[in-house]
């Protein structure tokens, strides 16, 4: 009995002083911190480990609560005109004449032809070089005009696989931005096309808003030749010879390099291709840059990928002499001319403060969005209103600490204080595990760990009602504690194994909050099972080893 009791203090003080470890030492520290001794035995680093390491949620620290819709039709509406002028281009390339490829509504293309000759040729090609088998196709001869439209199922595929773009569009910008443990999640059902978005801690809710709403988009354009700069977009749309290919830009009056030259642009229209060369999915890299010249003026630097970069340098060779316009967010920075054969790299230049310069490259690097975002609600819950959560929450756990040590001091007496000391290994347990798994510890996580607290105590109560039993019944001390703990031991697993499977549910279906209240009441669950079970039990064999085994009474 006594190495088997030996055995069990080392398990014991060894798992606590792993815990402590976990909770009190450096290990959330930046990058570039070097650890020392000190921040492992120095309480005074203690406390500022430990606050580092359990991170609080957006209802503890502050900061924004957003949930936004994306315009999933929209996006149907833009991938349709896309569709439509991808056959323009095909039937002029293989010289088949319409009348007309009109985009009429989302997920649907009506090609007008002068007759009805042409439509099987028309509909063969369309369906099997373009758009595929999401699309049916259907006749009429008055008017005259082939119609394809899209499946139900693929509508809402791609309206949902816009939604799900466009949440990793999202938690990239976040991330990059800084927040720290940001939740990004879909909210709803699946046709109601919400995202989630929490920031805990953000200091500066309109720039990350902004940043996220923004749909920042590089495309490199081709000048139509024979064009010029027009002082108004009427007098550059009414010398568009193709509407469906062309379309009329503004000149920001930015200033772009990617000749290897700058080049400052006039102000008015210019007509440009409607298809891009390249566009913001081919990049591969974009940063900001102090620029040259007036301190505070920056710029951003670009890169494509390798395989736009081919498509680029080819274009490039085949049109030296002719214009580039360098657009972003449909508005041209300028058009250089094109000196020679250009690869993968280029410079947007312009009056970008550090900040919009920086907001822009981030913006770049992950994307544009695929549709518009609209805000549905919105909430900001400031530091000192965490703080208040903070200090309720923690004076309501030490009134319910408090509460209970009492009760069982005063109820069962000495094996009361074998409860208490399970109760404090189980929070640090708790507590070490949270720090473990990097868990966000929010107000409803903070009642997580009151509940957990609950049922330590009345996993307790269990174990001594039936040890009570048992030496009513007439049995001896240490043939009480062992039908007592096995009695009980069914009921406890059985009750925190169903508690467990719930908290399991309230994971998967649930919000941030209702996350951390069910992984912070799993953790404390677990903690539970050792410390009731494993760690009282080795209190009572401590005490029955100190009278020899043989002890007649027991302060119960």
């Amino acid at each position: 009995m006594q190495k088997n009791l030996r055995t069990r203090g080392f398990i014991i003080v060894g798992l606590t002083l792993i815990c402590a470890v976990v909770m009190l030492g450096p290990w959330n520290k930046p990058k570039e911190y070097t650890k020392t001794t000190s921040d492992f035995v120095n309480p005074k680093r203690w406390k500022q480990n430990f606050g580092e390491n359990i991170r609080l949620g957006l209802d503890l620290k502050g900061g924004t609560h957003l949930v936004m819709q994306v315009q999933a039709d929209q996006y149907l509406k833009t991938y349709t005109e896309n569709e439509g002028s991808k056959i323009d281009a095909e039937l002029k390339k293989e010289n088949i004449a319409v009348n007309a490829v009109k985009a009429l509504d989302a997920g649907k293309i009506v090609i007008e032809t002068a007759d009805t000759s042409k439509h099987g040729e028309i509909a063969n090609k369309i369906s099997s070089q373009i758009l595929g088998p999401d699309w049916t196709s259907s006749t009429s001869s008055s008017p005259a005009a082939v119609t394809f439209t899209l499946n139900n199922s693929a509508a809402n595929y791609l309206k949902n696989q816009a939604t799900e773009q466009a949440k990793v569009i999202i938690e990239n910008r976040i991330n990059a931005f800084g927040v720290t443990e940001p939740t990004v999640q879909r909210q709803g059902r699946d046709e109601d096309y919400q995202i989630l978005v929490q920031m805990p801690g953000v200091d500066n809710p309109e720039r990350v808003k902004s940043l996220l709403k923004v749909d920042s988009q590089l495309e490199l354009k081709a000048v139509v030749a024979g064009t010029s700069i027009y002082p108004t977009k009427e007098a550059a749309e009414a010398a568009i010879i193709d509407k469906n290919a062309q379309v009329a830009l503004k000149l920001a009056g930015g200033r772009s390099s990617i000749t290897g030259e700058s080049s400052a642009s006039r102000e008015g229209y210019q007509i440009v291709e409607k298809l891009p060369i390249v566009s913001g999915i081919d990049l591969r890299n974009a940063q900001a840059r102090q620029g040259q010249g007036m301190v505070g003026n920056y710029e951003i630097d670009f890169e494509l990928k390798p395989s736009a970069a081919d498509k680029f340098e080819q274009w490039t060779t085949r049109n030296v002499g002719n214009y580039l316009a360098i657009v972003l967010d449909n508005e041209i920075k300028t058009a250089p001319v094109i000196k020679g054969p250009i690869r993968d790299r280029g410079s947007i230049e312009g009056s970008f403060t550090r900040e919009q310069a920086e907001d822009l490259a981030l913006t770049l690097r992950s994307g544009a969005l695929p549709a518009k975002l609209v805000y549905l609600q919105e909430s900001t819950v400031g530091p000192s209103l965490g703080a208040d959560s903070i200090r309720s929450g923690v004076i309501a756990s030490i009134v319910g600490l408090g509460l209970v040590v009492l009760f069982m001091l005063l109820y069962y007496k000495f094996s009361g204080v074998n409860a208490v000391i399970g109760l404090i290994l189980n929070l640090i347990i708790l507590l070490a595990g949270l720090s473990l798994f990097n868990a966000t510890l929010t107000l409803p996580g903070i009642a997580g760990v009151i509940l957990t607290i609950g049922m330590a105590v009345d996993s307790n109560v269990l174990i001594f009602e039936r040890i009570r039993e048992e030496l009513r019944a007439g049995k001896i001390v240490a043939s009480a504690i062992d039908i007592g703990f096995g009695k009980a031991l069914t009921t406890i697993i059985d009750t925190h194994v169903t508690t467990i499977v719930s908290c399991l549910f309230l994971y998967a279906f649930g919000t941030g909050p209702i996350r951390g209240f069910a992984v912070t009441l799993v953790i404390g669950l677990l903690a539970n099972l050792f410390t009731a079970v494993y760690v009282s039990r080795t209190m009572f064999m401590w005490v029955l080893a100190r009278q020899g085994g043989r002890a007649e009474t027991l302060s119960i």
